[in-house]
């Protein structure tokens, strides 16, 4: 039998469960940041077995049977689905104090009613009994949301996406809401290779060629503009740090037609238009009503061996050490000082940099709006329960943990939706201990909507969804 027990997994003592049980548990879910494909949320996609939508695209997983010693076969190669999900089930037992050991148990649970634990020997008789739910419209990617109680959900698609698959969910009567994030990052990194071709495709999404500098920023506005009028109201970013180098706009441009020209560019110079793109994205999103959220500290692609043989986004990320608080400071006044700072959530992957965050949002909530600046919650390889605590820490002691949005997935898995409940209950053992231990006072009432809010009630004002 399972070792997640409902009434005290996670939670401590009968404040925190009171908490959860009352307050928390029962709260629908926004999932305001996820990498889901929209295609298979419009199409409704039934999965063939439980190895599709579980191991697939999962670089968690693979990460740790790599470091178990499993051969690449069993990951991302040939191997046939059940044996890739007996290399995963091998690989589970040596998980222990690792997140995975928690999510994997409480997904077999939530989703599929099994409670026992997943080893090599447990394997074949748990992949019968998920791929048998699977296998019913009950268990389709809508149906999957819908068990989860999940209300919002917001992909991450690029500037040149025609958004047809959004297109068709707003037009039908599904009850979920599926939004999108502008995520424009390729329009950015101007040293990428394939930079060019990527402006040419941009250009051909907005029906525009694009011949210089402010070209680029008449189509990239086009595109927000196509965003806004499909319902976005949301971007995203993927960098190492915020980009503010002073500039001018000759210099902009004349970076810009070295690099179309075929020119190699200078570590300067391509600092500079990075700042001057993402300093207008920033501008024109306030001036749309947009959140955006920066996603920051990934050291991308370290393994340049796998990478040629696998792509990115297949686990060879890591933590980076980048600087992060003068070019913040210098990139959010700059905004401010114009009153154009749009909403805005900062989610670093470095905890020595949560102080930083949690002091720095606090320079730019000018009372405009409740919690404008938010620092996010624990991301990637900081979504655990040390990693998420230390970051609600952070963000109680030096702001106000109160106004703050909560949780996202930032998932590829429809089957990832419990890790809100593993959030939930943390928030609540926090308060719960605290309570206990006479630093906050046993009103229940109070600090029940203080958790309500944190999980729903502040995500649902602040994105207005």
């Amino acid at each position: 039998m399972s070792f997640i027990k409902d009434e005290s997994f996670l939670l401590s003592n009968d404040y925190a469960r009171e908490l959860y049980f009352n307050y928390a548990e029962k709260q629908p879910i926004i999932d305001y940041h996820c990498h889901l494909p929209p295609d298979q949320i419009a199409g409704d996609k039934v999965f063939e077995n439980l190895t599709q939508i579980w191991i697939y695209g999962d670089h968690y997983k693979w990460r740790a049977m790599r470091t178990l010693g499993i051969d690449e076969k069993y990951i991302t190669g040939n191997g046939t689905d059940e044996e890739k999900f007996r290399a995963w089930a091998e690989t589970v037992p040596y998980t222990l104090r690792n997140p995975l050991y928690h999510w994997t148990h409480l997904e077999l649970k939530r989703y599929f009613g099994i409670e026992t634990l997943l080893s090599e020997k447990t394997a074949d008789e748990i992949y019968r009994q998920a791929n048998e739910k699977l296998n019913t419209t009950a268990y389709s990617c809508r149906g999957l949301l819908t068990k989860m109680n999940v209300e919002v959900v917001c992909t991450t698609e690029d500037p040149t996406d025609s958004l047809e698959h959004h297109q068709k969910l707003a037009g039908s009567d599904y009850p979920v809401k599926v939004t999108t994030s502008f995520r424009p990052d390729k329009a950015i990194m101007i040293t990428n290779e394939g930079f060019n071709d990527y402006v040419e495709k941009l250009g051909e999404a907005a029906g525009m060629a694009i011949g210089n500098y402010n070209d680029l920023l008449e189509v990239l506005k086009k595109r927000i503009q196509y965003f806004h009028d499909n319902g976005s109201r949301v971007s995203d970013h993927g960098l190492e740090q915020i980009y503010s180098e002073d500039y001018t706009e000759a210099e902009v441009k004349a970076v810009f037609e070295k690099k179309r020209n075929g020119k190699t560019i200078t570590r300067e110079e391509a600092l500079k238009f990075q700042s001057a793109v993402l300093y207008f994205l920033a501008e024109t999103y306030c001036e749309f009503g947009w959140v955006q959220q920066f996603h920051l500290g990934a050291l991308r692609n370290n393994n340049s061996r796998m990478n040629r043989l696998l792509g990115p986004d297949t686990g060879w990320d890591s933590i980076g050490d980048f600087t992060q608080s003068v070019a913040l400071s210098r990139f959010l006044n700059k905004l401010d000082s114009k009153n154009k700072l749009a909403k805005t959530i900062l989610y670093n992957l470095n905890p020595a940099d949560n102080e930083v965050m949690a002091s720095m949002i606090g320079n730019f909530n000018d009372g405009s709006v409740k919690g404008k600046v938010q620092f996010g919650s624990g991301w990637w390889f900081l979504d655990q329960k040390d990693g998420m605590t230390k970051q609600m820490n952070a963000l109680s002691n030096m702001g106000l943990i109160s106004c703050f949005v909560g949780m996202l997935t930032d998932s590829r898995s429809f089957l990832s939706f419990p890790r809100h409940e593993y959030f939930r209950r943390l928030v609540c053992n926090l308060f719960g201990e605290e309570i206990e231990n006479g630093e906050l006072p046993a009103d229940m009432e109070w600090i029940g909507k203080i958790v309500s809010d944190i999980c729903y009630n502040n995500a649902k004002d602040y994105f207005g969804f």
